[in-house]
């Protein structure tokens, strides 16, 4: 059998081997209420993959208990984020499936004196449930009869009541030390459309009464959930055991991905979708799989950061770096190389001839050979490659110095051309013959390389990069709507080589010296160079 590598799977493995379970069964239970993100990734990873490493299956749930909330939008984003990231469900289920179901085991409740139908309100109900050092106070409804309790539900499904006038509360105990076990409300009257069953119910079970069944309904053997609901752990028990079900699923919780400055709320991102501060759930600064995608970042990549963070019992926060360097280690293996000149500035090459070279795609992989590139008398470099008054070991261009052209040759500073202000607009160098990479025999050693575009045949192109949304916190506790980063995005326009304008939207490259970006196209149907993250390694510098 499959050796285990976290505790999860010691549990499961334990489960298998003393014969408690024949198979495994998991399910991976989004609420379809917006789109996912990043932190559900993870949550995936453990659902899908611990089924498949121990041949059991994952169904996908949906979790559709609160209709004001859901839509079939978020169901096929959810299911389009699984299928990205290369997982598979055997099964797929919602809990409106089930609504018939569970509302028959609250009636079972009811008849076995274990849930009542209470009038108070949500604030009412609140007051009385006590503290975590003090009881709570017992419905003035608790002791209702089995009979005005059932005529009361039915009335309640009926539609006799408006929403919040009742609710079906378990009836369970008012001084356990487990605040979720104070006679939690089971149902509410809730008058909302849902996106499967549309008006047919005016009433909706809670989650924690809901899930549980379903789970038990699908056969799922262990339900895997993150810490938030390790308190709920007892409710789930008690509602799987008191609706009668022989076989009753484990929950083992694990704690949820967080990500340093990264905003993984729902409510919050679904608050900058309809605050226009992002151009929907699938802008590539949103920590949405959708946005994540969009951004450019390769599934195998944000699969290996979820192996690499593991599962554990704490929560904790992982570095916002950790990812983007998970991403460049893809990226560096697996994307080709290109040139573009952020802020050019124009060089006029003396004993430069017209011709093409040859530019490797991928030094690591040499497998994969080499494209042409043309070269002439007139190139691009970036203004910051060169300098008037250079800092000490200053390795790039300068009054009488060299610098390497990245495959191509070395250039020697002849002449500058200057602006009223003083700063230079075209520069006059010459080639160094004989030292052409990959044959150089001028016996000039540079330390600097730098990236460049051919003038003549170069194009203009976005580029856009990308920062946090979120600035950092000042103070402990400080609301994300104050930390937004107006500046989160900026474009400007590039010279870009002739090839990136022929290449296929989506494809991934490692600008030279300035990071990974895609090919996309803008709304205005132009040409972009769109970030995927920086060449910049905050993180591994700390190491």
């Amino acid at each position: 059998m499959t050796e285990p590598t976290n505790f999860i799977e010691n549990i499961i493995h334990e489960d298998l081997e003393s014969g408690k379970i024949t198979a495994l069964q998991t399910r991976f239970p989004p609420e379809p209420n917006g789109y996912l993100h990043v932190g559900h990734a993870k949550s995936m990873c453990i659902n899908f993959g611990t089924a498949k490493k121990y041949g059991g299956k994952c169904n996908l749930f949906f979790d559709d208990t609160n209709p004001s909330k859901e839509k079939t939008e978020f169901v096929e984003a959810i299911k389009e984020d699984i299928n990205w990231l290369g997982f598979s469900w055997a099964e797929i289920h919602y809990a409106s499936d089930f609504f018939p179901t569970i509302y028959e085991l609250a009636v079972k409740l009811i008849k076995e004196g274990k849930a009542y139908v209470s009038d108070e309100t949500a604030e009412e109900i609140r007051m009385r449930r006590g503290t975590l050092t003090e009881p709570g106070e017992e419905s003035p409804f608790r002791n209702r009869s089995v009979e005005e309790n059932l005529t009361l539900f039915e009335e309640m499904k009926a539609g006799k009541y408006a929403d919040g006038e009742k609710v079906l509360r378990a009836k369970i105990d008012m001084a356990s030390p487990n605040i979720n076990m104070r006679d939690p409300v089971i149902y509410r009257i809730l008058r909302a459309t849902h996106h499967r069953t549309g008006d047919t119910w005016c009433i909706y079970p809670m989650y924690d009464y809901a899930h549980p069944i379903c789970d038990a309904m699908q056969g799922v053997t262990h339900s895997l959930c993150t810490l938030e609901f390790e308190d709920h752990r007892p409710l789930y028990n008690w509602v799987t055991e008191n609706c009668g079900f022989e076989k009753r699923p484990r929950q083992i919780e694990f704690a949820r991905l967080n990500i340093e400055n990264t905003m993984m709320s729902k409510r919050y991102l679904k608050k900058m979708v309809e605050e226009n501060f992002v151009e929907g759930w699938s802008d590539p600064r949103m920590p949405t799989l959708s946005g994540i995608r969009n951004r450019g970042i390769p599934p195998e990549a944000l699969i290996d950061f979820c192996e690499r963070v593991g599962v554990c019992k704490a929560n904790s926060e992982v570095e916002a770096g950790y990812l983007d360097a998970v991403v460049r280690d893809y990226l560096n293996v697996h994307a080709d190389r290109a040139m573009v000149v952020k802020n050019p500035l124009k060089v006029k090459l003396l004993g430069a001839e017209a011709q093409t070279l040859a530019f490797e795609y991928n030094p690591g992989n040499p497998e994969k050979g080499t494209r042409e590139i043309s070269f002439s008398d007139e190139i691009y470099i970036d203004a910051d490659d060169f300098s008037l008054n250079p800092p000490p070991k200053y390795h790039r261009l300068k009054k009488d110095g060299y610098v390497r052209l990245k495959n191509a040759y070395i250039i020697k500073y002849e002449d500058v051309v200057l602006d009223a202000e003083g700063n230079p607009v075209e520069l006059v160098c010459s080639v160094v013959p004989g030292s052409k990479s990959g044959s150089d025999e001028s016996g000039i050693k540079c330390k600097g390389v730098i990236q460049w575009v051919d003038a003549k045949t170069c194009v203009d192109m976005k580029l856009r990069t990308y920062r946090s949304l979120l600035l950092p916190a000042e103070y402990a506790g400080q609301d994300f709507s104050e930390r937004l980063n107006k500046e989160s995005m900026t474009e400007t326009v590039c010279k870009a080589e002739a090839y990136l304008s022929t290449v296929a939207e989506g494809e991934r490259f490692q600008l030279m010296r300035m990071g990974y970006y895609k090919k996309a196209t803008d709304k205005d149907g132009t040409p972009l160079l769109s970030e995927i993250v920086s060449l910049k390694d905050n993180f591994n510098a700390k190491k």
